[in-house]
């Protein structure tokens, strides 16, 4: 068997971190098994490197390797690509086509995100695992296949099991052996010799001088928090190596190439606000907005008897209760909003009878409206907008003795629109 240093260096894995040497060891320990594997860790540390030394190490390594990325294949497409279909199985199915799963037959199959699938092809798979059976998209017709299946995921598969976007049973029968890989912050001591790595591979690439770092901007690399990895680590010395005229990088110029440099707190990974928190909000919103309209209907009903008794007192003293809920108490703050209220009230009890109003006509039309609108208010309400157009365009030419240009005016239309309105309403 061979050692975990000499696995890194014809792999390509660079860094001597203990969690990183405890992955590569596993997987030195899986490859020449059957069992199937099951590689976690956040995106870009490098989950590619795993199957590969899987697949090289085992009985299979003369057989096909195949990398499917799950996330990247659309939802309708997804059976068909690892399983494979009949002709005429679906629109544009011009010919039989054969699967992943039955071209790797003998061989491996990593199946990157495999957290991404949907739960129908979840279940095709969960099959295959269990008796190396599928059937092609549009077929009847069982085939068997002898494929050992690694996946990567970068899901907290926890949540998503609790979630329902992933079968437990699929997930046990995937993680027989789990290998987790570490973020990169967790790997202090090999962001500096990926980075010169890197710095070296770009400079005999683009066949310029390999871009250094002082003293200082090596620290500012190490306490950096590399939320994208070793990815984003490649990223920054490839734009480093192109860009920079000088070869020698200070902090003030490494500073440019890392986002969020002032903000290296612990961050959240994931959503860790649950359905069920979205379920109560709602739940409280909803309550809110009927104890709202209650309040908005018990006022309502309030200023109606005050409109029918004519006695502000008396329905103050009857509906303390309400009055109290609705503006607060009587010592606090909101003295002054009750008493502007029943100011109001007291105005509004003055508008029982219209005769009150004096023999003014214009005023007596003007209020007499008025006490009209509030007696209607307790006929149920038109939803019509076309009964409401109509009323609206009545009411304003009647307040203007039929002058269009002075009730287009009030109404916010031209005259010309008003006009069109009046022949279309046979006014």
């Amino acid at each position: 068997m061979e050692s975990v240093q000499a696995i890194k260096q014809r792999f390509g894995i660079i860094g001597n971190d203990a969690k990183l040497n405890r992955a590569v060891e596993k997987a030195i320990q899986v490859a020449p098994t059957d069992i199937s594997v099951l590689v976690t860790g956040e995106s870009g540390v490098g989950k590619e490197s795993i199957p590969k030394i899987i697949h090289q190490l085992s009985h299979r390594k003369h057989a096909k390797y195949i990398a499917v990325n799950c996330g990247a294949i659309p939802e309708g497409t997804i059976d068909s690509e690892l399983f494979g279909h009949e002709k005429g199985a679906f629109t544009g199915a011009t010919q039989t086509r054969s699967g992943y799963f039955e071209v790797a037959d003998g061989g491996t199959i990593f199946l990157d995100e495999v957290g991404e699938l949907p739960l129908t092809t979840q279940v095709r798979l969960l099959r295959v695992l269990e008796n190396g059976e599928f059937i092609k998209v549009g077929s009847s017709k069982v085939q068997k296949t002898d494929v050992r299946i690694v996946a990567a995921t970068n899901l907290n598969m926890a949540e998503a099991i609790k979630k329902d976007k992933f079968r437990e049973d699929l997930y046990y029968r995937l993680s027989t052996v789990e290998i987790a890989l570490p973020p990169l912050r967790e790997r202090k001591e090999d962001v500096h010799l990926l980075f010169r790595k890197f710095a070296s591979d770009f400079a005999l690439k683009y066949k310029m001088p390999t871009v250094r770092l002082t003293d200082d901007a090596v620290n500012m690399l190490l306490n950096y928090r590399w939320n994208g990895n070793i990815r984003q680590l490649r990223n920054v010395a490839e734009q480093l190596s192109v860009l920079e005229q000088d070869r020698t990088i200070s902090p003030n110029r490494l500073r440019e190439y890392l986002p969020n440099i002032g903000n290296n707190l612990p961050a959240v990974i994931g959503n860790t606000k649950s359905e069920s928190d979205f379920s109560s909000e709602r739940e409280i919103m909803y309550k809110v907005l009927f104890d709202m309209k209650n309040d908005l209907n018990d006022l309502k009903k309030l200023t109606l008897e005050l409109m029918k008794n004519g006695n502000a007192k008396d329905v103050q003293h009857q509906n303390e209760g309400l009055i109290e809920k609705i503006y607060g108490e009587p010592d606090t703050n909101y003295k002054d909003q009750i008493d502007d209220a029943m100011e109001v009230m007291s105005i509004a009890s003055e508008i029982q009878e219209p005769q009150t109003y004096g023999e003014d006509p214009d005023s007596y039309k003007e209020r007499g409206d008025k006490y009209h609108f509030a007696e209607e208010i307790e006929e149920e309400e038109t939803l019509s907008l076309h009964d409401k157009e109509l009323e609206l365009i009545k009411k304003s030419l009647e307040r203007h003795q039929g002058k269009r240009k002075l009730a287009a005016a009030e109404l916010g239309i031209s005259e010309r629109t008003l006009y069109r309105k009046i022949k279309q309403f046979d006014l």
